[in-house]
């Protein structure tokens, strides 16, 4: 196993699997919960209390020093651990510090990974214990607002930072709590830089901006981790600063620069089973709004009837996301969400309505090495009986992986002239005459 220190983490995370760090760990944290008055603690902020604490937390490791020689970087990572676990999440404030990581996956208390640019490393960070875990767990979930116990054992929540969270405890878990952290980037990565990492190229870029800047409603879709929410936030860049912006979303990722802009976030039953809003009521209220747009962090059922209807009765430049792995299977899925409405709609009469609501279907892939890619910009063109009829505007070929693993491809266009463009045109954005044409960029 490769220690997580070799990637550059902040040194508290040294030595956390030893037995015997983590029993002193124990002892000094229970001792000085025990003299502290914890009502007054907890209406403390860190900076304010931390000077009182670290010198009494000197003074126990002193002690514990005839008993177990500590070095003084031991004694360091001590006491910022046990600081972390009075104030912040514990072993998980490490994990936090570094940018570097896009995922915190803890699998047991005694099993963390992390995904860091796309690829998961087991880390040395562990707990003390299921209910050392649990504590955190809690700690985060109350926050919010939201519970975590047997009768309620998944929840979402979202850190302070605005990082996605999800908790499951058992017996849903067999093998104990497991927690699931995307983390929420604070150097929000813009569209340009998606360029510089080749997730697509400069005329893929200059053909959303104008689809976006023409209102056109876009749907990205990908798998989990592909990088949809990334694009999302990219092309929403482009949404001009006069216009109403309502996002609806499950637990709030989306960060827009509009000032204009309306954030609704879905409520999770109470404990008696009421007071549930979902994305579905949210849509329907967002209506009301007088939104020149409605974004939707990521489309997952019912809702999806309602966000069509809107799209098609003048709220359009709609941008959304979807988990699927093509986009044929992005038109599928929503099929079977508008199904989920129970309207017992026939299914051309959804097929019609989804072929006349959709412009853009953007399909985002995290590869083998991962990166992240736009494997294809497809336009839905209309119907032909009973199928929704696309053309695929720009793709990306995988070719080979080189002696490093990487993948090595060609973004192209298919030659392919979108319908869209005379939209486009007749707005004032103006598109290259070659841009649709087979030009290929190594990638």
């Amino acid at each position: 196993m490769n220690s997580i220190l070799s990637k550059g983490l902040p040194a508290p995370v040294l030595a956390t699997r030893s037995a015997q760090y983590q029993e002193i760990k124990a002892r000094v944290h229970q001792e000085l919960l025990n003299r502290l008055n914890l009502e007054r603690l907890t209406s403390m902020k860190r900076q304010d209390a931390e000077p009182e604490l670290r010198s009494l937390i000197v003074s126990m490791l002193d002690l514990e020093r005839q008993v177990t020689p500590l070095s003084r970087f031991e004694r360091d990572n001590l006491i910022t651990d046990i600081l972390n676990e009075l104030f912040g999440l514990g072993p998980l404030e490490a994990l936090l510090a570094d940018g570097s990581i896009s995922d915190i996956l803890v699998n047991r208390f005694d099993q963390v990974y992390v995904e860091r640019n796309g690829k998961l490393e087991e880390t040395d960070i562990v707990f003390l214990d299921d209910a050392h875990l649990m504590r955190i767990i809690e700690r985060i979930v109350s926050s919010v607002g939201r519970r975590i116990d047997e009768s309620s054992p998944m929840v979402d929540a979202r850190l302070q930072d605005g990082s996605r969270v999800n908790a499951i405890i058992p017996p849903l878990a067999l093998d104990g709590p497991a927690l699931s952290i995307r983390r929420f980037r604070t150097d929000r990565m813009g569209a340009q830089d998606l360029v510089e990492r080749e997730t697509l190229t400069q005329p893929m870029l200059d053909f959303l901006r104008c689809a976006v800047a023409a209102r056109l409603n876009v749907i990205i879709s990908g798998g989990t981790g592909a990088g949809k929410t990334t694009l999302l936030n990219a092309l929403s860049s482009f949404i001009s600063d006069r216009e109403r912006i309502v996002t609806i979303e499950d637990a709030a990722e989306l960060v827009l620069r509009q000032r204009h802009t309306v954030r609704l976030e879905t409520r999770p039953p109470n404990i008696e089973g009421q007071g549930g809003i979902r994305q579905r009521h949210l849509v329907m209220n967002a209506l009301r709004m007088r939104p020149d747009r409605i974004i939707i962090g990521e489309v997952r059922g019912e809702e999806a009837l309602d966000m069509m209807q809107a799209m098609n009765t003048g709220h359009d430049g709609s941008l959304t996301t979807i988990h699927a792995n093509s986009p044929r299977d992005a038109l599928y899925r929503l099929d079977t969400m508008v199904a989920m409405a129970n309207l017992n709609l026939p299914e051309r009469a959804v097929r019609e309505q989804t072929a006349s609501a959709i412009n853009l279907v953007i399909q985002v892939t995290r590869l083998s090495d991962g990166s992240r890619k736009v494997t294809a910009i497809t336009e839905i063109t209309g119907m032909e009986q009973a199928v929704i009829t696309m053309q695929d505007i720009f793709l990306f070929e995988r070719k080979r992986l080189d002696r490093s693993g990487k993948v090595c491809g060609l973004f192209r266009a298919t030659g392919i002239r979108p319908k869209c463009a005379e939209r486009l045109m007749s707005l004032g954005l103006h598109l290259p005459a070659d841009m649709f044409e087979h030009v290929h960029a190594v990638a």
